[in-house]
C-alpha cells in the first residue's frame, strides 16, 4: 500500500517550479521534505485547497499549480470540482490523497463515503478534462509524466494507507499553537515574495 509520504516524494521530484497548495495529510508529509518557497498549506481552512489553487492557477497561467487535497477535505467543499472544471485552467493538477480517514495518524475517523464514493467519477462528471487513479507508488512513478504532459485540469486520485492513531487516553490532543493559524497567510506571502509580487494582501 502506498503511503502519503511516498506519494508526496514522487510529486516533489517532478514539481519543478510548480506552486503547491496542500492540506491535512499531504501537508504533514511535505513538512518532512525540503521546504519550497512555492508551497503553502491550506490549514486551518479545511476544504479550501482546491479553490485557492484555482485562484493561483488563473492568476499565474505560466506556472503549473498542484493541489494536494484530502478525501475528507474535498467532501467539505465538493462544489469546488465544478468551479475548477468551469474555469478549466490548463495548468491545474488536482491530486486527491485518499486515505479513507479524517485526521490520519491522530484520530483516524472514517471518512463518509469511504469505499463507495467514486472521486474520479465525480471529477469527470464535473468536467475535469482528464482523470487518473493510482494505488501504488510504482504505478504513480510510471504514470506521473503522462499526467503532467496530458490535458488539464486533471484530477488524480492517490489511494494511500494511513498510520495508526497517535491520540488516545494516554496521549491526549494538545492545544494548537498560534503559528498553526497564521501559517497559511505566512506561506502565501512567501510565495508572493518569491514571485516578485509587490502589492500587499
Amino acid at each position: 500500500m502506498m503511503m502519503t509520504l511516498e506519494a508526496c516524494e514522487v510529486l516533489a521530484e517532478v514539481r519543478g517550479d510548480a506552486i503547491v497548495v496542500c492540506t491535512m495529510g499531504a501537508m504533514n508529509a511535505l513538512d518532512k521534505l525540503p521546504i519550497s518557497p512555492l508551497t503553502m498549506a491550506c490549514v486551518p481552512l479545511m476544504g479550501g485547497a482546491a479553490s485557492i489553487g484555482l485562484g493561483l492557477a488563473l492568476a499565474r497561467p505560466e506556472k503549473k499549480v498542484f493541489v494536494l487535497d484530502g478525501d475528507a477535505s474535498l467532501l467539505m467543499e465538493l462544489g469546488s470540482l465544478v468551479s475548477v472544471a468551469q474555469a478549466a485552467p490548463p495548468n491545474y493538477f488536482h491530486f486527491l490523497v485518499n486515505n479513507g480517514v479524517q485526521f490520519a495518524g491522530l484520530g483516524n475517523l472514517v471518512t463518509p463515503g469511504h469505499g463507495s464514493a467514486d472521486f474520479t467519477g465525480l471529477a469527470k462528471s464535473a468536467g475535469y478534462r482528464s482523470t487518473y487513479r493510482f494505488t501504488s507508488v510504482t504505478a504513480l512513478k510510471e504514470g506521473i509524466n503522462a499526467v503532467l504532459n496530458g490535458v488539464a485540469p486533471a484530477f488524480v486520485e492517490l489511494v494511500v494507507g494511513y498510520d495508526k492513531p497517535a491520540l488516545g487516553i494516554d496521549n491526549p490532543s494538545i492545544e494548537m499553537t498560534d503559528a498553526r493559524f497564521t501559517r497559511m497567510g505566512d506561506e502565501i506571502r512567501r510565495i508572493r515574495a518569491h514571485l516578485g509580487v509587490e502589492a500587499e494582501v
